[in-house]
């Protein structure tokens, strides 16, 4: 199964929102707080481009406009294009002043985070983690935990993101192993979830710029195809995508 995914900052913002659709528009500017809507554009510019990119549409701001992020049944979001269900599966993390989308066919179960490496608690551990997990973390020196931290808390989140459940459900149901680094490919190491009712959850995760990015689905996924944005313009220019392998090219195969 091939998954893509596509990573946006604050920096490629526009500063328009003529690219939002009028429901989307209102949902704005009910957000009170001006850290909450910024994180919010990010996310939903993030996953409109990635959307576009696989279904090979324009990214003319009129044809973003077009689709639109809808809150499933559990919440988790739904892609419309032109008021109809797309035929695409995503997930979608934003952290720090940055955002990523993964995309996938529909039917297909995935999820996606990234989080910030940095110090976490002897408290937060003992809430959130299993006991298998807090034994690994143990192994380690408190130099080196912070960055496993940071891969068991994303490998946990996007699991529970695949299961379209989100921290509704306790993050100790689901259950992540690192796999061995020497199967990496392409700067992607293995990572498998287990959730405890026995769904298992196969992925890739990578560190860049001390944030840690992860990836699951089912069935197991190959090492997650970047789409590249070459350049855009906020005026409702159209934009150019590359990729290193045609989605369409990639569906021909699944």
């Amino acid at each position: 199964m091939d998954v893509y995914w596509l990573e946006q900052t604050e920096n490629d913002l526009p500063q328009s929102n003529d690219w939002l659709s009028s429901s989307e528009l209102a949902v704005l500017k009910g957000l009170r707080f001006a850290l909450r809507r910024d994180s919010w554009r990010l996310g939903r510019w993030t996953a409109k481009r990635a959307v576009a990119g696989y279904l090979n549409l324009s990214h003319a701001t009129p044809a973003l406009a077009k689709i639109e992020l809808r809150p499933g049944p559990s919440g988790a979001p739904d892609v419309f294009f032109e008021t109809k269900l797309a035929p695409v599966t995503i997930s979608l993390s934003h952290r720090n002043g940055r955002a990523i989308c993964t995309v996938a066919p529909p039917g297909d179960e995935l999820g996606c985070d990234l989080e910030l490496i940095e110090p976490r608690s002897n408290a937060f551990i003992a809430d959130y983690f299993a006991p298998e997990e807090q034994t690994l973390i143990t192994q380690l020196s408190p130099a080196d935990r912070p960055a496993l931290l940071a891969l068991l808390w994303t490998g946990k989140e996007s699991a529970l993101k695949a299961l379209r459940e989100g921290l509704r459900f306790d993050t100790r149901s689901v259950i992540v192993d690192p796999v061995d680094m020497s199967t990496s490919v392409n700067g992607w190491n293995p990572i498998q979830v287990r959730h405890t009712a026995g769904q298992t959850f196969n992925g890739w995760w990578q560190v860049a710029d001390r944030m840690v990015y992860t990836v699951v689905a089912a069935p197991p996924p190959a090492p997650p195809i970047s789409l590249k944005i070459i350049s855009h313009a906020s005026n409702g220019a159209p934009a150019s995508l590359g990729v290193d392998e045609s989605p369409a090219l990639a569906r021909q195969r699944i």
